[in-house]
């Protein structure tokens, strides 16, 4: 093949370039390129038919596009994008107007329905196109681009009388039939896009000469003068030429081709009739090409639509007469996420525990582009809550958005957001392209759980319980709580907050109940709590002997802190109850049994006889009413003594009483006596 391409990139950076480069880009276009290939890859068939035999073909472009027969009830094997469009009538759509040529922008083009007078060798009746990513092969190279993106298109005609000289748009703006008008005639909806593709085609000599030519709309080509080498006219970059191009002939170097069915009676895999009544092909009446854009430095063009052209010449300028428009695909860009934990970990089905008052969370963003082999952008990541059931807008940007291209690695994870408040959370990604014709995307999940929303739960603390030991009545009685587990409050704001929350609020509230029930309330009490810790009820004084038991109870401080208890009444545990017992008093009551002794001895040593009296008087006089009295007989010696037996008189009050003694003598020579009055005071004190 004779005929170059030339990378986009390098044209660009060389349009500065004028005189010494034209010389060298008229040689270069004629020059042999190096081993290329696109007619061979084993992704499509360019064998002058339109059935598939080894590979994907025309008719399995049709079924997928239609899902009619169109002679098969297959699908392409991994087509990214399709198109097969038929016309209506030979006399629909038919370009119109001094305006509708190519390197004129489409909003300035014209068509018209039923106007007759097409050459029926430019009469298209369907068109079609796909598009393939492979990867780099010797049969698919992609020079210096990661894939190997392939582009074929085709068309077939209402008669192959005469050269066909054809044209195919790739437009990477979605391009429909307007209804405004144009010039007295029907519009065009939307415009180039810079880097649209244009394929220019001629089969000459019964097909067997093939001319490609590969333009890209260029807004840096004015119409003044082609500003710049590489510019083939007004908006049109000239990429690639060739003169040698039939897909037939060019070996396996080429990186592009065209070819027409060479005999007649060709199969048409759709409903077809001709000029000449034919349902089959003569030959040259369906064309087929290919184009590794790869190799042309345009891998990483989107396409929404094409439209096959048929023209009056190869000219750039040529008057155009027939087209089929049909969307195309597009570049499509998808983002996908999960929420996860602070270490990029699985977030449980029941969600994260708020933990001592904070808890940090990621998010994880996939990102897909179909369409487009090399792109870049940037993606954001936005947290919404602690109410959200999505995050579709707004929300707090976790970070600042990071840069992305096809060779990041993926999962992306997100900055690290601190959560401080218990409640609902759901984030959202949002992928902003930085590459033409590639959509920016956004996620804020999908699907019942939404992998972008998790819940934040409350803690439960603990509170652990110790009442006073046991008492007598009279005393008090108290019992303290260890609060242990509560979280903070939530900080401000609630994600990633500027100002922490304290610790958590409440109170815990003491209730003796007793004695011996869990009924009657003996007394209450509320304390205030400050976060974890050990809160004293304060003394209670029970009024009744028995067992009394203390509850104990947490109200919590929402929304991070659950209340807990109250404790148990009865009490298993022994912990919370308390004995309160009965006193005892001791009192005395003295008595004193008076007794007395007495000694009577005779004073010249006679012998003694008589009878010996004590008495005992309840006063200190020794006169007045006796209160005891006992008398002893006498007889023997010269003394004797006698001491009183009293056990039934008792003096138990403070007093004084008196004894008396009196001697009577029973014998001559002895006389009687009687003793002096003998006091005690008593004082008795109990």
């Amino acid at each position: 093949m004779s005929g170059t391409f030339w990378p986009l990139e390098r044209l660009r950076t060389s349009r500065f370039v004028v005189a010494p480069v034209v010389a060298a880009l008229l040689v270069a276009l004629l020059m042999p390129s190096g081993v290329l290939a696109v007619h061979d890859t084993g992704a499509f068939e360019l064998d002058g038919n339109a059935t598939s035999s080894t590979s994907d073909d025309w008719d399995k472009v049709c079924h997928e596009v239609t899902g009619t027969d169109c002679s098969t009830s297959s699908n392409t094997t991994g087509a990214k994008a399709v198109a097969w469009a038929a016309e209506p009538n030979p006399n629909s759509t038919i370009f119109t107007g001094g305006g509708s040529k190519d390197p004129i922008d489409i909003d300035q083009w014209a068509w018209k329905d039923g106007a007759g007078g097409l050459p029926d060798k430019d009469n298209l009746m369907h068109a079609f196109a796909a598009r393939y990513t492979r990867p780099p092969s010797a049969t698919c190279p992609a020079g210096t681009a990661s894939t190997c993106e392939l582009l074929f298109f085709g068309s077939d005609r209402f008669d192959n009388s005469g050269d066909a000289q054809q044209g195919f748009w790739f437009f990477q703006n979605p391009i429909s039939l307007g209804s405004q008008k144009v010039g007295g005639a029907e519009g065009f909806n939307g415009v180039h896009r810079n880097g649209d593709i244009l394929v220019i085609s001629d089969f000459s000599n019964g097909g067997s000469t093939s001319t490609i030519t590969v333009y890209t709309w260029d807004s840096a080509c004015t119409a003044a003068g082609k500003p710049f080498p590489y510019c083939g006219d007004s908006n049109l970059h000239l990429q690639a030429t060739s003169n040698a191009a039939n897909c037939a002939t060019v070996g396996a170097n080429d990186a592009f081709c065209g070819i027409v069915n060479p005999t007649n009676g060709t199969t048409a895999p759709w409903p077809f009739t001709d000029k000449s009544g034919n349902s089959t092909y003569l030959q040259g009446e369906l064309y087929e090409g290919g184009i590794n854009l790869s190799l042309l430095g345009l891998g990483n063009e989107c396409f929404s639509s094409v439209s096959a052209e048929t023209r009056s010449s190869t000219s750039t300028t040529a008057v155009l007469k027939d087209f089929v428009l049909a969307g195309f695909g597009s570049c499509s860009s998808k983002i996908t996420t999960t929420a996860k934990d602070g270490n990029g970990g699985t977030i449980p089905p029941g969600g994260l525990s708020i933990g001592t008052g904070s808890v940090s969370v990621k998010d994880a963003a996939t990102i897909t582009v179909d369409g487009a082999s090399t792109w870049t952008g940037s993606v954001s990541f936005f947290l919404c809550g602690p109410a959200s059931t999505a995050c579709t807008t707004g929300g707090t940007q976790i970070g600042t958005g990071q840069t992305v291209n096809q060779s990041t690695t993926q999962p992306i994870l997100s900055d690290t957001a601190t959560v401080t408040s218990v409640g609902t959370y759901c984030w959202r990604a949002e992928f902003t392209s930085g590459t033409t014709g590639v959509p920016n995307a956004s996620d804020a999940g999908s699907g019942n759980p939404n992998p972008e929303c998790f819940a934040v739960n409350p803690v439960t603390p603990t509170l652990t319980t110790q009442a006073s030991g046991p008492i007598q009545l009279g005393g008090t009685i108290s019992d303290n709580a260890t609060l242990t587990g509560t979280a903070n409050k939530p900080g401000t704001p609630v994600i990633n907050p500027t100002t922490a929350g304290g610790p958590a609020g409440g109170s815990i509230t003491f209730t003796v109940y007793g004695p011996n029930n869990c009924t009657t309330v003996a007394g209450t009490r509320s304390v205030d709590v400050t976060g974890d810790g050990t809160y004293g009820s304060g003394a209670f004084q029970p009024q009744a002997v028995g067992v009394y038991t203390f509850v104990a109870s947490y109200n919590g401080d929402s929304p991070n802190t659950n209340g807990t208890g109250p404790t148990a009444c009865p009490d298993t545990t022994g912990t919370e109850t308390v004995l309160v017992s009965d006193t005892t008093g001791v009192t005395t009551a003295q008595n004193w049994l008076p007794n007395d002794s007495a000694t009577i001895t005779s004073g010249g040593g006679s012998a003694l006889g008589g009878n010996l009296t004590l008495t005992l008087y309840d006063n200190g006089t020794c006169n007045g009413t006796a209160i005891y009295t006992q008398s002893f007989t006498i007889s023997g010696g010269s003394t004797a003594t006698v001491t009183t037996t009293n056990n039934a008189v008792k003096v138990s009050t403070s007093t004084t009483v008196s004894w008396k003694a009196v001697y009577t003598s029973t014998v001559p020579n002895v006389g009687g006596s009687t003793s002096n009055c003998e006091t005690t005071t008593l004082s008795i004190n109990n």
